[in-house]
Order: structure tokens, then sequence, then C-alpha cells
């Protein structure tokens, strides 16, 4: 057994493999770029070794930089994770020729199943179902629009190299083809270097269940049942489960052999899972898909109902031991399902958020289980992928399961960063994904229920104003009474005034009395009677008869409340500002995410109508083109091309044409 193993990696599966190397008493040497010096795989790692600056093309995927930090550590082996370089064939070759074990199938394996045109024909070969399509290299257009003709509409274009949807056309009709195939191979060369497209039958209603197995090198290859991954939005997971609410005894067997044999055609090792895609009205007909030769983030959800660990599977693997079990031994017990916790706004799109973590709690029962790689402290950033952690819980049943999930989302707070929580606790409320009803294109559907952004409620502007009249209390052990906020003044009561905003609302609250008998007004509302404390860093709040608890954390004028999967970020703002420096009426406009100004098209001075472009940022190779909410004339520009900027940071003011004299 190895002593010490590198971790190829970053984020929550970095401290996921810290932690079963712990256990199997064995060293973890992590490594880490600019950006995660203080990151949590760094401080939990035995060993942590700087790779590069922020650019993950200068760290995590410069194959020279991790193998001299292996070489300098004395690791025998390294964990690639998922992402980076963990199906890159020649990260798996160079391992193997600084005479470092590589945690993960061989470099075969990898280059056979990393190009889908291959896989499919030696799947073929093995007898696995393949969607119908054509798969030759190197097809033209004129040879794909043919193919598409014999197969009939709907087809889906997918480039041979690469994944994670990028690349991927669906065409429902001949006039759309040509286009659309001149779209798919521009993204396909722009991700992946790679034009080359394969076309398939589009299935309708589709599935997306996939088949965890596990191999040695003894010629040993078991399967661990499946996972369904159907909840998606544009070809990215979102919720996962295991097992499927669709399959019987009997075609999970089928499916599990098919994934087996596509395994042994490639001479397969360690953890791998074989996707398929399943009609949901004939859910005894399934199609190979694609093979990943790596840990998938979903694994805990496998773990979590047979009981093993598959990182431990993966090492010992990897240092030639034989599997510990038999086919027969597999035993599913139970209902696992997993969500995963981004750093995103879905009521802008899903535009990427970001900023320093301020707090973080979790649910401490024990069918719920976090695997995080965040810290009180953290700065999540736009230099890798948003996602912040997994919440995954086990239940007797699948009902069972899907509430315990909600449950443990709504106990997942993430304090400072925004967050998909609310998103992913109405996906879990909705009566199709109860029911079982799945679909790859369930959530496109329905997207716009499940992203409608609720109007922040009363309670949470008076809970950040009864904070606020907290924090005014005076502190020591002579307290002066002349400046205590309790509202008495000779002949009549005072009155503390807050100008207040969140999300769309913005609100002037009257305070009066003390924290144990105060009086709130939001507006012109009818006044309310309320109370406030701290106990424990919660704030309890009695407002209306009601007893309410939230999670808080002050970042300067921003008091963030959390309660219930939501977070809400309330800014305290002088009186003396006016309304008009809402977004409606002009004033400072900001970033809606953190990332890189890419472009800036106007000037101070410049007369501006409401739409036109302004500048644009990118966050995640995303861009966000930021547009002029009114007339108005450019009256001051903050950034310049190339600059960093923050979630919400001022970029530029907007003058509205009515306001120059």
């Amino acid at each position: 057994m190895f002593t010490s193993v590198l971790i190829a990696n970053r984020g929550e599966i970095a401290c996921r493999v810290i932690d079963t190397l712990r256990r199997m008493r064995i060293r973890s040497v992590a490594v880490y770029s600019d950006a995660d010096a203080g990151a949590r795989h760094v401080r939990e790692a035995d060993v942590a070794v700087r790779i590069g600056p922020a650019a993950a093309r200068e760290s995590y995927l410069s194959i020279p930089n991790i193998i001299a930090a292996a070489r300098e550590t004395g690791a025998e082996a390294v964990h690639p994770g998922y992402g980076f370089l963990a199906e890159n064939v020649e990260f798996a070759r160079a391992c193997a020729e600084a005479g470092l074990v590589f945690i993960g199938p061989p470099a075969s394996a990898i280059d056979a199943m990393g190009d889908k045109i291959r896989a499919k024909l030696t799947v073929i070969a093995a007898g696995v179902p393949v969607v119908p399509g054509r798969t030759e290299p190197g097809m033209s257009d004129d040879d794909l629009v043919s193919a598409a003709t014999e197969i009939g509409f709907p087809v889906l274009l997918k480039p041979s190299a690469g994944g994670g949807g990028k690349g991927m056309r669906l065409v429902t009709e001949p006039e759309g083809l040509r286009s659309a195939i001149e779209s798919a191979r521009r993204e396909a060369r722009g991700s992946f270097g790679d034009e080359t497209l394969l076309i398939e039958r589009f299935v309708q209603r589709p599935r997306h269940i996939e088949i965890q197995v596990l191999a040695d090198a003894h010629g040993n290859v078991i399967h661990l049942g499946e996972r369904e991954c159907s909840l998606q939005r544009r070809h990215q997971k979102i919720i996962e489960e295991a097992p499927s609410p669709l399959l019987d005894a009997v075609t999970r067997e089928r499916m599990g052999t098919a994934a087996v044999d596509a395994a042994k055609s490639v001479g397969y090792t360690g953890a791998g899972t074989v996707e398929f895609i399943v009609s949901a009205d004939r859910p005894d007909e399934f199609f190979f898909m694609e093979m990943n030769t790596r840990l998938q983030v979903e694994h805990p959800v496998t773990e979590q109902v047979t009981g093993l660990d598959l990182v431990e599977q993966q090492v010992r693997v990897a240092a030639g031991e034989p599997l510990s079990l038999k086919q027969s031994d597999v035993e599913l017990r139970g209902h696992s399902v997993e969500a995963r916790v981004y750093a995103e706004d879905p009521s802008t799109g899903f535009l990427p958020t970001g900023g320093r973590v301020l707090g973080l709690s979790q649910s401490t029962e024990d069918w719920a289980r976090l695997d995080s790689g965040l810290l009180a402290g953290s700065v999540v950033g736009s230099d890798y992928d948003p996602m912040l952690a997994k919440v995954i819980t086990w239940g007797e049943d699948r009902e069972q399961a899907l509430i315990r999930l909600s449950d443990a989302l709504a106990d997942t707070v993430v304090l400072g960063v925004g967050t998909n929580i609310a998103f992913l606790r109405a996906l879990l409320a909705d009566e199709d994904v109860r029911a079982g009803r799945l679909d790859t294109q369930l959530v496109e559907r329905k997207l716009d229920a499940l992203t409608r952004a609720e109007p922040v409620p009363d309670e949470v502007f008076a809970a950040a104003a009864l904070d606020e009249l907290l924090t005014m209390q005076p502190a020591g052990e002579v307290i002066d009474p002349w400046s205590v906020p309790n509202g008495w003044r000779l002949g009549r009561a005072a009155v503390v005034p807050l100008r207040l905003t969140c999300g769309d609302r913005d609100v002037r609250v009257k305070l009066s009395g003390s924290p144990s008998a105060a009086t709130v007004t939001i507006d012109d509302g009818d006044p309310v009677k309320a109370s406030v404390s701290r106990v424990d860093g919660e704030l309890r709040v009695t407002y209306g008869g009601h007893n309410l608890r939230y999670t808080r954390a002050q970042d300067g004028d921003v008091l963030w409340l959390a309660a219930g999967g939501q977070a809400w970020a309330v800014a305290e703002h002088s009186m003396l500002e006016g309304a008009g420096s809402s977004a409606a009426a002009g004033g400072p406009v900001t970033s809606p995410m953190p990332g890189t100004v890419l472009v800036v098209k106007v000037a101070v001075g410049d007369h501006v109508t409401a739409g036109q472009p302004l500048l644009v940022v990118e966050a995640m190779k995303m861009e966000h083109t930021i547009t002029a909410k009114v007339d108005g004339v450019v009256s001051e520009l903050n950034v310049h091309a190339g600059q960093q900027v923050a979630l919400n940071q001022i970029l530029t003011v907007v003058t509205p044409t009515e306001d120059q004299s």
C-alpha cells in the first residue's frame, strides 16, 4: 500500500480524498494555486505545495508543475479527482513516465473512451446497445445532413471530443440543420480543439441513468447499481439519486451487465461510470452514451446505498489489490439523493456570484452528509468552477430521502455568497420530481417557476432593523442612560429611522422602544410589536406574534440573514441618500457577478439610452453584457478592461437625462 499520495485537484473533491487517505493512514499531499493559498484542502492535507498562479492552465492544469510537486514531496501515487486533468491521457502517461502510480484507469482506456466516436465503436463491438446514428470519424457537413435524413428528426449533434454539453445541438427540423452543424463545430473547436461531430437519434423524454463500475488489475469487474441523473440544466447535473425510480431489478441487471462489458472492452481498472440514455416511455430500452473514466461528482449516493468508500476502492486497486467483493456481495440498501450547491443566482439566469464566506452551518443529522471545500473566511472568486458543496441524504425509501434532503438544504447556510439552495428546494418540491416522473428537459420546462424570485418579506427587513437596534445598544459596566436608544424623550417617543435595501425592495423602517419591547413600522404599514436577541450566533426575533430565527453575519453595511434555505443580503443606507440611487432611476451600475471586465463600451460624458451596452464582464467563461437602465449621461467610469471586479462593485454611474441642468 502507498505511504504518500498527491491529490491533483482542489475544493471539495480534494477534501473528500484527504478524508479517505487519513482514515487509511496514508500521507496526503495537496497542491494549490495562489488563489487557494488559504483553502480548506491546503489546511487539511499533511503537506501542501504551491504549483502556480490562480490561472488554472498555470497551476491545476500544469502537468509539469504537478509532477514536480509529487517528486519534491516523495509521493508514490497521484489521485486526479474529477475535472482538470482527471481524464487527460497525457497526464496519465506523464505520471507513469515519472514513476508515479496514476489512481485511475490505464491511459489506453482513457484514450479509448475519451473520444465519443471511438468509444461507441468499441462498445458496439462488445455488444453494448448504442443510440442509432452515425459515428464515422471525419464526417463532412454533407455526411451529417445525409445521416440525419437516414436517422429521422429530431437528431442530436455531439462533439466527438470533450463533454459537459458544450457543442451539443438538438435539431428538430431539416431547415436548421446546417446552421446547427456550423455552430456546433465552432463551439467544439473552441472548447476542445477538435471540430469532429457525430450524430444520433434524439431519444424522446430522455432519462440519464449511469452505472458505477469497479474493476481491478486481476480481471475482476463488477457494477454497483445505477444513479439517476436526469435533473439537469444545459446538460449539467443538478440533483442525482440512487437507485433510479425508473428501473426494475431485471433492467438494472441488464444495464449493469452492459456497463461491465463496456469496461472490459477497454481493459478498465479502478472506479468508472458508464452513462446510458433511457426513454421515459420505454424504460426497458437503453443506449450507451459515454464512459467517464474517473470518479464522478455524484459518487456519494452510490456510497450511501452500498456502504462502500469508492475512493478507498480506487486506492486499493491502484496499489494492485484485487477487489474485496464479488457481484453477488453487492447489496443496495435504502435510497440516497445528492444536490449540488453552487455560487450562482438562479433569479438572474444563474449568473455566478462570489465573495468572502462570512459564516457556515449544516445539518447535524446522521442521515445527512456534506462534502465541501469551504471554510469561514474562504474567498469564492471567478477563477474556478462555482460548485461549493454537495448535500447528500439517505433514507429508508425515496420519499424519506427527498424530504431529508430538503430539510438538510434548509439547514445549509453559506453567508456572504449567494447560492442556489432555494432553487434546489423548489426543485425537490416539484410534484413530478416527487413522483419520479423525470427527464432531462424537466428543469428547462419549469425553469420560470423554479427561479421566480419572491419579494423579500417584511419580516426580513424587520429582523435587520432590530439587529441594528441591538448593535446601537451601548456596552460596558456603566451605561449612560441618555445613550440608550430606547425611544424615550421629553414630550414624545423618539424614532430611529433606517433605509434598507434587499433584492428589488428599498424600504424605510421606523424603530422605537428597546430590544425587548420594540415597535417596527415598514414604509406606510402599521406599527408592529417586536423583540430581538442574539443567542449562540443566532438572531431571534418576535415579530407580529411570530417567533423567527436567523443565522446572521455582518459585512460592513450589509447584514446577511439566512433561514429555511433562503439567504438575504440586507444593505443599510444613509437616510440622506435619495431613492434615486436605485437602478430603475439611473445611478450606480454594479457588477452582477465577480469577474473580469472584458470590454468597456463607453466613456465619461457619453450620452446613452436605456438598454445600450455599457460593459462586458466575464466570469466562469460566461460573458454578461451590462446595459444602461435609463437614458442619461455617463458621469463616472470606475473600471477598465482587464480589471477584476467584485459582486455588486460599482462599475459606472449613469445620471438620468432629466436630472441634467
